[in-house]
């Protein structure tokens, strides 16, 4: 393979992921209700601050109309600021040797649908994985929005329906419920039969059940040893976790010499910002460009909402 057609399957990669990345986003977001919003809209910089007005419903009183017309406490009209965190990550590198695979040659556009098919594949597991790690993390952190089955049987929807009722009468809002393949198999196996299947892409699965739509993923969050809490089900907002993705998409394929066969490699890097409704990211304790660990740490998310109903929502855990 030539330089000049290295440069355009390197760019054919490129433009063939960031499509079919797209085309992913557009399919999990109408599956899902928008509880996890996958935004092709990045941002600039190590973050991206706005603010909002905080609610003023305290600020509402009852009146004597006939008491001493006393001084009455005010309400400051206050702004709340939402951090989201832009997050780096990596593919590859991926390597084959020219001499040996010909079909890389001879047959670019499979190639392309190949490499690009499975890297749109893994960096929307990433962001996935990353945005559930996220949520669960900052909602633990906050013991009102968390029930906690102390039982040995898997996670009941009773158990899941407890959890909703921690935003009382605003529980409405709870569109979507995130659970691992075990958690979703015990519902089956309670009768739960009105599964149809909304969305599939590698092992992420959107159903609905009882009107409420469910994301079956076995995302590493979802599911703990030693900790009290083996598992999880993650139950969101609209809204309630939005990742950027700016098709940032950087890619490079080399062809090196100086080993007994010709080697090409190819590698990428990428980029995408995560947000939680309600919660904004520490950017003193958490910094910039955070790893997975401090993604995961909860007390890095801090809770800036004054009600938990204008969180991101709520979380159910148990023992199995």
């Amino acid at each position: 393979m030539a330089l000049s057609d290295m440069k355009v399957f390197n760019q054919y990669v490129r433009e063939a992921t960031i499509e079919t990345v797209a085309q992913m986003i557009d399919k999990f977001n109408a599956a899902s209700a928008g509880a996890i919003q996958l935004s092709t809209t990045g941002f600039d910089g190590d973050y991206m601050m706005r603010s909002s007005f905080s609610s003023l419903h305290a600020a509402q009183r009852r009146v004597d109309r006939y008491a001493t017309n006393t001084s009455a406490a005010s309400t400051a009209l206050a702004q709340l600021q939402h951090n989201s965190v832009k997050i780096a990550g990596g593919f590859g590198p991926i390597a084959w040797e020219p001499a040996q695979l010909r079909w890389v040659g001879d047959n670019p556009a499979a190639a392309v649908e190949v490499i690009s098919r499975n890297m749109a594949e893994a960096i929307m597991k990433d962001m996935l994985n990353t945005a559930i790690a996220a949520a669960v993390a900052a909602i633990e952190n906050v013991g009102a929005t968390v029930i906690y089955d102390s039982g040995t049987g898997p996670i009941s929807y009773t158990d899941i329906n407890t959890a909703h009722s921690r935003f009382g009468d605003m529980s409405q809002l709870l569109i979507c419920d995130i659970m691992d393949g075990t958690a979703y198999h015990a519902l089956i196996a309670a009768n739960l039969t009105n599964t149809p299947q909304l969305f599939q892409a590698g092992n992420v699965t959107v159903v609905e059940i009882l009107g409420k739509r469910v994301v079956i993923t076995d995302a590493p969050a979802l599911r703990e040893t030693g900790t009290g809490a083996d598992q999880k089900v993650l139950s969101l907002v609209a809204g309630g976790v939005i990742v950027h993705d700016a098709g940032d998409l950087v890619t490079n394929i080399e062809t090196n010499n100086g080993s007994q066969r010709i080697t090409t490699t190819m590698q990428a890097d990428y980029t995408f910002g995560l947000g939680l409704k309600g919660y904004a990211w520490d950017t003193t304790n958490g910094g910039k460009s955070p790893t997975d660990a401090e993604i995961a740490t909860g007390s890095n998310w801090d809770k800036i909402a004054t009600s938990v109903k204008h969180t991101a929502g709520v979380l159910t855990l148990a023992n199995i």
